[in-house]
């Protein structure tokens, strides 16, 4: 009885186990490499910098990755940006400004480029912006709400103790006062005078005319050419054209997404749809 039961043990086991082996040869078929190309090491890589720059650890993590691959000979950095916090701006601008002293770097203006995007992308070799894309917004600002009306209709007054006579510069509980606008406008100034500094020295332009190619100036990408913001204007396909032509890699080779992700960025994607679609008043950011 013993020899039969271990004789029959595999096929219990597939039986027991038929879901999961299902699921497994169904990942197989799905990621497994379909030619030699998946197992070629890409020479030229694609950084995307999307959206609002506020946390930009993964951009830099890239940046840095690609700086110290040997493999990688050029690289193409995506931009479609309204611009956001200096410092993380900052941070961009310099990790392209160490990546182009190894390798050659074209930042292609997919869409937006503009305020603290195009201060990331200021020390790349070239930027290509698509015909449509919008440019410049060299500029700096800080706002704040001033929320006084509101409180007193509502009896609240805030109260604080604080030592230092700018400390609460920006405060929301009243209209600022003139000495703390001059504080503010101080360190916008300095800021803004950082900014257009950088952009003249990296674009090879006079800063005493800065407000040519400054003033928080919106160019189309022509009139952004005409000022000297972009080198030329083309889409995608030009951008990485100029990639291959800076690296003088003879078989350019761009990474691609891994399957995973985009499988499960995917299934994200259907499961917001569904969860919109059967509960309208949950939304998913």
């Amino acid at each position: 009885m013993n020899f039969f039961k271990k004789l029959l043990l595999p096929i219990t086991f597939i039986q027991n186990n038929f879901k999961a082996m299902l699921f497994l040869l169904l990942l197989f078929v799905l990621f497994a490499p379909k030619g030699e190309e998946d197992f070629s090491q890409n020479n030229l890589q694609q950084i995307n910098l999307v959206g609002p720059i506020m946390d930009v650890t993964l951009v830099l993590e890239q940046i840095e990755e690609a700086q110290n691959n040997s493999h990688i000979k050029g690289v193409l950095l995506s931009v479609d940006s309204p611009g956001g916090a200096v410092s993380p701006s900052v941070e961009l601008a310099y990790a392209i400004k160490r990546l182009r002293e190894v390798k050659p770097v074209v930042v292609y203006a997919k869409g937006t480029i503009a305020s603290g995007s195009y201060y990331a992308s200021i020390w790349a070799n070239e930027i290509v912006a698509n015909p449509g894309s919008m440019v410049g917004s060299i500029g700096v600002v800080m706002q704040g709400a001033d929320f006084s009306g509101i409180m007193e209709k509502l009896g609240v007054k805030t109260q604080s103790i604080q030592a230092g006579k700018y400390k609460k510069v920006g405060t929301s509980d009243r209209a600022w006062k003139s000495y703390e606008v001059n504080e503010l406008n101080k360190v916008i100034q300095g800021t803004y005078d950082m900014f257009t500094k950088d952009v003249a020295d990296a674009r090879g332009l006079e800063y005493s005319k800065r407000d040519l190619f400054a003033n928080a100036h919106i160019f189309t990408a022509q009139q952004a050419k005409d000022v000297g913001l972009v080198d030329t204007i083309g889409v995608a396909f030009d951008a990485k054209r100029r990639v291959v032509a800076l690296s003088k890699v003879t078989e350019p080779l761009w990474n691609k997404e891994d399957k995973f992700d985009r499988l499960m960025k995917k299934l994200s994607a259907t499961t917001a749809v569904t969860l919109h679609t059967y509960f309208p008043s949950i939304v998913l950011k």
